[in-house]
């Protein structure tokens, strides 16, 4: 899949640029762009979240190979939906669980899907 423009949205892929590895790379970078389109998060937050999320990860140790970007990205939108109470901290980390349980039942080449009372 090929990304579109991030219409100024820092750290965005260009257009006809970059091919997101993986799936859940598209769907952090909708996820966000569209948080910022609806106004739930202003450009500026944005920015000071995902230089956050980047800086802990230096911090930490991380390279800065750009592999990484992504991981980057997630924990910032994370932040950003906890600290603005889109999504509250148990909720993520019941969905993150909810998904990993998904993927380990799944069999290999197959699409992961939520089934049952946490899908959604």
């Amino acid at each position: 899949m090929t990304a579109a423009a991030g219409g100024g949205l820092p750290g965005a892929p260009g257009d006809g640029g970059p091919v997101f590895a993986e799936a859940w790379h598209a769907e952090v970078y909708a996820l966000t762009t569209s948080l910022i389109e609806r106004g739930l998060v202003s450009d500026a937050e944005w920015t000071a979240a995902l230089s956050n999320a980047i800086g802990a990860a230096q911090a930490a140790g991380d390279p800065d190979l750009g592999d990484t970007s992504y991981d980057h990205w997630l924990v910032a939108l994370e932040a950003l939906c906890t600290s603005k109470g889109l999504a509250l901290g148990p909720a993520i980390d019941q969905r993150a669980a909810d998904w990993r349980e998904a993927y380990l039942h799944t069999p290999h080449g197959q699409p992961v899907e939520l089934r049952g009372a946490g899908a959604g």
